[in-house]
């Protein structure tokens, strides 16, 4: 009787607690009313936690008592006992109180003077840091100078955006803080305590620097007045005997460490050499591949949410503006897509115009894709372990089981030390059994990629669905550490195993050691698409919204060709895509590979163009021609160009030609050509290109609202919010 006694008190205290567990819900935004995305909320003492959404939202469970914890980079940590059911309030920015001379003996109070400070070591400053050149020609990569002090800080100082210049030998130093992007306006420079230029410090010796300060941020100004408030690089040299004011010693000291935007020294990207304009008379012809990848957007994103550098080089226009649906019309005849162009003046230029190139890929609904083959390619070494990676990954894929039917397969391969089957092909109805298996995944040991690639690529042939859908869906950082690891060796081994007609798609996740050049090569190797999840949103956008796109290939060997008409267009720009120039005989060659359209998928192209007898300063005179003398036909005087495409069905060889042709008539911008232009202007302007033509994030921004239309799912307001969010 005691024992029954016993056990009804304890069912009944278990009751009363779980009655006392409740869901809280809230709105978190910033100093400007704005939703604020990524907050992390935890239950203080506990492994639970969740982070808002796009529009600034959370929900989270918790017991009466239990103390939220709200954080996000740059911000005062806010605890909040979890009283009410809904929690909703402005975070403050971090800011200091004490009151300090600066260096320049202006006043100025502590919260004025919430810098972001950073050191670098003088060793630090000759281990320049090289980047995987795949895909760009060498001949256009700067090499970086050894012995530079300001190409030494680049990669080794979050925010500092080094831009060298060929002509007149000119540097740019543009150092961001967390929340801020400035526009061609540079960071102070102080050796010895004197003020002097970026081409001065370019003379520096690395080895004769002592020590190396950085303070960023507007709040430079706090220490040396208005000349520092683009932030501030003090440089003592092992010959100056020059000793710190106490006031930037007292600074350095007391700054409060949570302000440290954390580099990424690791993280790997393609370098980018930016296309510039070409002369139609000598170069008529433009030719690329297409690119349905979006990683680089919501990789971007995730930085700037987190008060991250955004390198230049993982800076995709392309990408970016491919991340976005724009309104093209599906195709009606017997090709898989429709093409559609647009041309206007360019907002950010009116001496040149914009032609926007379009594809729109045919729907098709969940139950109208062929049977499935999948092969879940899951790395879980080590380095997987962080939150944002191996669990996130997990929510992921479960989001994509859930849509399989009866007729899907799924196999699950994952690698580390070593790679191995954990789930031999299950039929997408036992979906219980497809996500125990995931839930059963750790992370742990070092990272055998190109084992786990084999392994998954076996699989997936032995199981191969003739007119099926079979492919491998790579998960991972890209930090492959055993066996086969260079970009090289991937894109060898995966343009072998494309041969088997198994496509790929690669997912990337994390950050700190993320390999996108290695998860780029992948997925343009092996006839596949990348995207990056940074959240569990974008998960439900690429498994969700877009799941037939990512699964399902509907035209593979996509080329564009674009032949310019010399009687109307002087020279132009391809904006984005220098990682997948042709060559043009290339277009008419079947064996060069090119990029793959999924169901849906849209891709967009821009060109910027200068009109015949427009003068530009962006025109380089050219010598006349000895042997070679170019006639312009007037037959089509009323073209500005011809498109040509060419595209192979998934499982073709020979490939099919289509062609259209866009009129020289300027028309006023629709919207999707507006928005477009904005975010690949906002591209441009992280990239510090050459051609932004000194325009600010204000501009952006009043470009995307004039653009965002009707937006039903409000990627287009959360571009908005992101760089509204810059702008401060």
């Amino acid at each position: 009787m005691k024992n029954v006694l016993h056990l009804i008190i304890v069912l009944f205290a278990s009751l009363q607690i779980h009655a006392q567990q409740k869901e809280i819900t809230g709105t978190i935004t910033d100093g400007d009313s704005l939703p604020l995305p990524g907050v992390n909320v935890i239950v203080k003492g506990d492994k639970q936690g969740t982070i808002t959404d796009f529009d600034g939202n959370y929900a989270i469970m918790a017991q009466v008592g239990d103390i939220l914890v709200f954080s996000y980079v740059g911000n005062i940590v806010k605890k909040i006992v979890g009283a009410e059911n809904n929690i909703s309030f402005t975070m403050e920015e971090n800011t200091l109180e004490e009151v300090v001379i600066t260096a320049l003996g202006i006043e100025r109070k502590k919260k004025e003077i919430s810098t972001v400070y950073q050191v670098v070591k003088a060793e630090e400053l000759s281990r320049v840091k090289t980047r995987s050149a795949t895909n760009v020609t060498t001949k256009r990569i700067k090499k970086p100078n050894n012995s530079s002090v300001v190409n030494g800080l680049s990669g080794k100082v979050s925010g500092l955006n080094i831009n060298n210049k060929i002509t007149n030998n000119r540097t740019k130093i543009i150092l961001r803080g967390n929340r801020s992007i400035t526009s061609g306006i540079q960071a102070l420079v102080v050796v010895d305590g004197q003020i002097t230029t970026s081409r001065e410090l370019n003379k520096l010796n690395s080895k004769s620097i002592k020590t190396v300060n950085i303070i960023k941020g507007e709040n430079g100004s706090a220490l040396y007045g208005s000349k520092g408030v683009n932030g501030v690089i003090v440089i003592q040299t092992k010959k100056g005997n020059y000793k710190l004011p106490k006031e930037v010693e007292a600074v350095i000291k007391k700054t409060n460490t949570n302000n440290l935007i954390n580099s990424e020294p690791n993280d790997v990207y393609v370098e980018i050499a930016e296309n510039n304009f070409e002369v139609t008379k000598v170069s008529p012809l433009s030719t690329f591949s297409i690119d349905v990848d979006r990683a680089s957007y919501s990789n971007i994103r995730r930085m700037i949410n987190n008060g991250q550098t955004v390198y230049p080089d993982a800076v995709k226009i392309e990408e970016m503006v491919n991340y976005f649906d724009y309104n093209y019309p599906q195709p009606t005849g017997k090709h898989p897509f429709s093409i559609n162009t647009e041309l206007a003046i360019t907002p950010w230029n009116t001496q040149t115009q914009i032609v926007k190139i379009g594809l729109q890929g045919k729907t098709y609904n969940n139950e109208e894709l062929p049977a499935s083959n999948l092969t879940f390619l899951i790395d879980v070494s080590g380095s997987m372990s962080a939150q944002n990676k191996l669990p996130l990954l997990k929510g992921a894929f479960k989001l994509l089981v859930n849509q399989l039917r009866e007729q899907d397969k799924v196999s699950i391969v994952v690698y580390a030390g070593a790679a191995g089957v954990v789930l031999e092909p299950t039929s997408g109805n036992n979906k219980e059994t497809i996500l125990n298996a995931l839930d059963n995944l750790q992370s742990g040991g070092s990272t055998a990629g190109g084992a786990g690639i084999n392994l998954a690529y076996k699989l997936a042939e032995k199981h191969f669905k003739k007119n099926g859908n079979n492919r491998v869906i790579l998960a991972t950082d890209g930090d492959f550490n055993v066996g086969e690891s260079s970009d090289k060796s991937m894109k060898k081994l995966i343009e072998d195993k494309r041969k088997s007609g198994v496509f790929l798609s690669v997912l990337g996740f994390g950050y700190g050691n993320y390999q996108d050049s290695k998860l780029e090569t992948l997925a343009d190797k092996g006839n596949g698409n990348h995207a990056y999840i940074d959240t569990m949103q974008e998960a439900q956008k690429v498994f969700g919204k877009e799941f037939g796109g990512t699964l399902y290939t509907i035209a593979k060997d996509v080329k564009i060709q674009v032949e310019f008409n010399p009687e109307k267009v002087q020279a132009y720009r391809l904006i984005g895509y220098e990682n997948r120039l042709l060559e043009d005989e290339d277009f008419i060659d079947d064996t060069k590979d090119a990029g793959e359209l999924g169901s849906g998928h849209t891709v967009t192209a821009l060109y910027e163009v200068i009109p015949v007898g427009v003068k530009s300063e962006y025109l380089k005179d050219v010598a006349d021609l000895k042997y070679t003398k170019t006639d312009v036909t007037k037959d089509f005087s009323d073209e500005l160009l011809t498109v040509k495409f060419r595209y192979k069905k998934p499982d073709g060889t020979k490939s099919i030609e289509m062609i259209h042709v866009q009129k020289d008539e300027v028309k006023t911008p629709s919207e999707d050509l507006k928005f477009a232009s904005a975010v690949a202007l906002f591209g441009m302007q992280l990239r510090a290109s050459s051609y932004y033509n000194n325009t600010t994030i204000k501009d952006v921004k009043a470009l995307a609202e004039n653009g965002r239309g009707e937006d039903k799912l409000g990627y287009r307001a959360e571009f908005i919010r992101l760089i509204s969010s810059l702008n401060k």
